[in-house]
């Protein structure tokens, strides 16, 4: 198949790419390759991904229809793939505005090309666990209302959701939108817990952790995330009735705390941690945790990848790329 990846050089685009590559589909990478964190890192992910064949990359902001449109005008695509965003909760709560402008305009963009684009059969799209909130009854289920995200990247998330329910419904646009929940693993973003808390701990720096280590994340290592990806790619779309809208919680649904991800680190490292409690900021929720009996009932999702496992081959990565 045919495939367009948007935020193809980020941390899970760079993965299903790279695995849709290894299955003979031909993929064409969009990403703006924007400053939120090193663009060194994704242009080193590009250069992974540019030794496959059928690979192509195109650097271009879907927040900008004009060049979204001329970046992909010279593709027919089977599938979309819209993994690009703006990442990130704390982010913000200084820059709000970059999330409305990826999440929204650039959502927005993505469904109007999606559905103006001839032969297309399915887009699927990066929604998040953000979306639950702290009021959400865990574990979370795709049935929960999900209307009270506590930061403002969740809230534009669910209403990314919202716009593609309304595409579905008004243009009978295919759709599937998947919430990850804390996806890590080699060639990771830096802003994230497991990476920060890495890097402290083999260059034996403090290590600031909030609410006493007792947040609890559903970690999935991104391996199982990109296995669902394949198979819903690959499984042509079905849904009896309603609006071709689906929505599905990609996640471990084992949730574990701050002090087990340290503990597996430390493990992983021999090293010790120097831990300093810090107050969290807001937008921060106290747990999630993934009820996947959905798409474990429609696509066979079953992530086998325990946290320890996953931190140790994160960890073994990342000493590689940093020289550690």
């Amino acid at each position: 198949m045919r495939i367009l990846v948007t935020g193809g050089a980020g941390f899970i685009g760079f993965h299903a790419a790279a695995a849709l590559l290894a299955r003979d589909h031909t993929v064409t990478a969009i990403d703006n390759l924007n400053g939120y964190y090193d663009p060194a890192l994704k242009k080193a992910r590009l250069g992974q991904l540019a030794q496959q064949r059928g690979f192509r990359f195109i650097e271009c902001d879907i927040a900008d229809a004009d060049a979204l449109a001329a970046a992909a005008a010279d593709g027919a695509y089977d599938i979309i793939l819209h993994l690009a965003a703006q990442a990130g909760v704390r982010h913000g709560l200084v820059d709000p505005a970059s999330y409305t402008r990826s999440n929204l305009v650039g959502h927005q963009n993505v469904l109007e090309f999606a559905r103006h684009h001839r032969g297309l059969t399915h887009l699927i799209y990066a929604s998040s666990s953000s979306v639950y909130g702290n009021d959400s009854t865990a574990p979370f289920s795709e049935d929960s209302r999900a209307d009270k995200p506590v930061s403002y990247y969740g809230a534009t998330k669910r209403a990314g959701e919202l716009l593609s329910h309304s595409y579905a419904e008004l243009f009978g646009l295919k759709q599937t939108g998947l919430r990850f929940f804390t996806v890590y693993g080699p060639w990771g973003r830096p802003d994230m817990a497991y990476w920060l808390f890495t890097d402290a701990i083999l260059r034996e720096k403090p290590l600031p952790v909030f609410g006493s280590g007792k947040l609890r994340r559903d970690f999935t290592y991104v391996d199982d995330i990109v296995a669902a990806l394949v198979r819903i790619i690959e499984t042509p779309f079905q849904l009896e009735s309603g609006a071709p809208h689906r929505l599905y919680n990609l996640g471990s649904s084992h949730p574990e705390d701050v002090l087990s991800l340290i503990r597996c680190i430390e493990q992983a490292t021999g090293k010790a941690a120097r831990i300093e409690d810090a107050d969290a900021p807001p937008g921060d929720v106290r747990e999630t945790y993934a009820d996947i009996s959905c798409a474990r009932r429609d696509f066979r999702f079953s992530p086998s990848v325990p946290l320890s496992k996953g931190i140790g081959l994160f960890v073994r990565w990342y000493r590689g790329f940093r020289g550690l």
